[in-house]
């Protein structure tokens, strides 16, 4: 290889000239190919073929930075004024204006996180998530020149417009430099942050994750474009979307049997419903722990969680709470016949 190549090579990174970089490449590919050395040859011409690769740093986006994510393949139920807000971001990536950087706050368990998934999955694009534990470093200054490293990486992706990038609780990067304990290290972080964010290529989206939304800093949150607030849930949404887990749940789950007008009156009793995070490992819980020779061993286990207090050998309670003589059967495993004589006859007494 001529020191002419290096020296171009070099340049050409420098100037961000990916089509030249590229050209200069297949170039040094072909004269190795042309020398006899066809496996370094072959080994250049894949890795340039790599639509996603890191130039020249590395060849492989999962690099100590990042970490690919896997996609989903089923939807993600969300109340209607988050989703309609969701669409308008996935209009602004299509339309490809610069509108790239994107902010979701809210409590745990949201959804903030699985919905960055679900774009990528519906606009094309891989997810690379930001690890925070290779960024963050104790030494003065470096965490700073960390940030630097990263988004140079950022910026040298060879096609940007496939990629999202996601920073994950940002807020282990930026929180409020004035409340800060070590305001001279995080301020030095948050700035270099800043800065980096104002240089990033249009190409690339970024969205950023937060539970701490009052507590980042206001410079940081001016650099979005927009927020999206995950909090808006009513009790009817997170009921309605109960109901779509459980139906997915009950797709893994052959053995056990479909009753989706008992599982809402089930979940209705719950006095706070918690958000789906938590309510998707409540349901799979309740499922995966149900016995295989019992259909409907899930919804006496959901009833336990959501009643504690209560038994569903009590037969009264149950119709209190609205269950009927079919439906008070299944919870206390008994046959219609059986609750409506211990009811008649509690009744009588």
């Amino acid at each position: 290889m001529k020191k002419r190549s290096v020296i171009n090579l070099i340049r050409y990174h420098a100037e961000n000239n990916d089509s030249a970089f590229r050209n200069e490449a297949y170039d040094i590919a072909r004269d190795f190919d042309a020398a006899g050395d066809y496996q370094l040859a072959e080994y250049i011409m894949a890795l340039m073929s790599d639509a996603n690769a890191f130039v020249p740093q590395s060849t492989d986006a999962e690099s100590e930075f990042f970490r690919k994510l896997d996609l989903p393949v089923a939807s993600l139920p969300l109340p209607d004024a988050i989703s309609n807000d969701v669409a308008g971001i996935i209009n602004a990536i299509g339309q490809n204006v610069g509108v790239n950087k994107f902010l979701f706050q809210g409590p745990p368990g949201t959804g903030k996180t699985e919905t960055v998934k679900q774009i990528g999955r519906i606009v094309g694009r891989d997810v690379y998530a930001v690890n925070f534990s290779s960024v963050i470093d104790s030494k003065l200054g470096q965490t700073a020149k960390n940030i630097c490293t990263l988004f140079n990486d950022i910026n040298s992706l060879i096609h940007p417009e496939n990629v999202i990038v996601l920073f994950d609780e940002i807020d282990a990067l930026a929180l409020d430099r004035i409340n800060q304990h070590d305001v001279r290290e995080m301020g030095r972080a948050t700035s270099a942050l800043l800065k980096e964010l104002d240089s990033m290529i249009d190409s690339v989206v970024l969205i950023a994750t937060t539970n701490l939304f009052g507590s980042l800093d206001k410079a940081l949150i001016r650099r979005f474009d927009t927020s999206i607030d995950f909090g808006r849930y009513e009790r009817d949404d997170l009921i309605e979307i109960a109901v779509i887990l459980m139906e997915d749940l009950l797709l893994h789950f052959k053995h056990a049997g479909r009753d989706m007008r008992l599982f809402r009156k089930v979940i209705s009793l719950m006095t706070e419903l918690p958000y789906p995070g938590e309510l998707k490992n409540m349901l799979k819980s309740a499922v995966a722990f149900s016995s295989p020779d019992d259909e409907f061993d899930y919804l006496r286990r959901l009833y336990a969680m959501v009643c504690p207090k209560n038994s569903t050998n009590d037969l009264l309670t149950l119709r209190s709470q609205g269950f009927t003589v079919r439906e008070i059967a299944v919870l206390a495993k008994m046959s219609r016949s059986t609750v409506s004589r211990d009811l008649k006859e509690r009744n009588d007494e």
